[in-house]
């Protein structure tokens, strides 16, 4: 296993990992139209995006597996709702489900964590689906929930609770 700094020749491994571990991990949470219109193309697009034009706004990890290829990935940076510039926020982290159990999802997080804490933040958070069956990962990581929002999504209403770091610097990962 490697962990990386993610490169735009990844954006397709990105994009299949995205894809197929919502279509794993939100089967019976998000709806089947939702997850059967995902595109692999049009993740590939965004992750391309994220990787150049958008790049200095991304911190973007993946981990490969045995014969190199991406099976998870991390992004990370300024936290979206921008309350402080010294919160940054990790926008994803997914591993495909067969590689899950092995470590690798923390050996993701404290990539970003680290980068994080290089480029200054003091606390970051991240918002994940309340129904998330892997929501344990974050409590294992010690984040704490802070608030939740409803967010539309295929028609659905749908939860996202808020995990929170106050101080990243105490993080040992």
């Amino acid at each position: 296993m490697i962990v990386r700094q993610a490169t735009p020749a990844d954006a397709g491994g990105i994009a299949r990992v995205h894809v197929d571990t919502w279509r794993s991990t939100y089967k019976g949470i998000i709806s089947d139209d939702v997850l059967d219109g995902l595109s692999y193309d049009e993740r590939q697009a965004m992750w391309s995006a994220a990787l150049t034009t958008r790049r200095s706004d991304n911190h973007i990890y993946v981990v490969e597996g045995e014969n190199g290829e991406v099976v998870g990935f991390a992004a990370a940076g300024l936290e979206r709702e921008q309350r402080t510039g010294r919160v940054g926020e990790i926008y994803a982290i997914y591993l495909l489900e067969e590689h899950q159990g092995k470590g690798w999802g923390k050996q993701l997080f404290s990539e970003a964590v680290k980068r994080l804490k290089h480029e200054g933040y003091e606390s970051m958070m991240l918002w994940v689906l309340a129904d998330n069956p892997t929501r344990g990962f974050y409590e294992a990581m010690g984040g704490t929930t802070s608030k939740q929002k409803d967010i539309e999504m295929g028609g659905d209403t749908l939860v996202e609770v808020a995990y929170e770091w106050e101080r990243i610097d105490k993080l040992t990962v």
